[in-house]
Formats: C-alpha cells, structure tokens, sequence
C-alpha cells in the first residue's frame, strides 16, 4: 500500500513539473523572420515578460513601434504584425531594412542602458 501511494505521489510531481516546464517555456520569444531566409547565425532568443519586466519596459511600442509619414506614434503598436511587414530586407531610404532595424532596436536599447548583450554571439547563441 506504501508503494501505490509513493508512486501516486512521484507520478504528480512529475506532472506538476512537465505542466511547470511547459508554462515556462511560453514566454521565450525567439525573433525569427522568415523573409530572412537562410540565417548565418542562430535567431535570437530571450524571455519576453522577464527582460520587459527587468528593462522597466510597460509600453508595448517601445519595442513594437508605428511609424507615419516618418514620425513615430505614441499612442500606437504593432503588436501581432511582423516586422517584414513594415522592413524590406534592404533599406528604404531612411526605413532600415530589417536586420539592421533589428539590430538598432535591441543593441541601441542595450547600449544606452548600460545593460543586456551587445555582440553578435551575446544575442545569437550557438547551439
């Protein structure tokens, strides 16, 4: 009798932690776009609700931005919209194109914070 309830009981812990595992891994965002094609280095990959949360970030268009007629609205996002749907893979007269939209969107965020990767491989982690 012993043993059926020490089984029930590992049996649940293993349940609770597959259901705690699988919960934990819905905030990780990896930035992929698939107008990139073939990538030279991995997508970059971070936990989206955790680094807002750290980075102090509460507006959704500090990231997630809508531009007009060159200027930026305040009071807009882009939430749901992949950035390819605004940035060409080459620039666009003063549009950038799109990796380089993403790498001054995290870098130059990065940068004037003083925290968070900078480099190539601090973003795009090898496997």
């Amino acid at each position: 009798m012993k043993k059926l309830g020490l089984l029930i009981t590992l049996a649940a812990l293993a349940g609770l932690l597959c259901v705690a595992t699988a919960f934990s891994q819905e905030d990780i965002m990896q930035l992929k776009d698939p107008a990139f094609g073939q990538n030279q280095r991995p997508a970059a990959v971070f936990q989206h609700d955790m680094h807002n949360e750290k980075a102090e970030i509460d507006d959704c268009a500090a990231c997630h931005h809508v531009y007009e007629n060159g200027q930026k609205l305040e009071d807009e996002d882009s939430v749901g919209t992949s950035c390819s749907e605004c940035h060409t893979l080459k620039n666009q007269g003063k549009q950038p194109g799109l990796m380089l939209a993403y790498h001054k969107q995290c870098k130059s965020c990065h940068v004037a914070k003083g925290v968070g990767p900078v480099t190539c491989a601090g973003c795009h982690q090898k496997k």
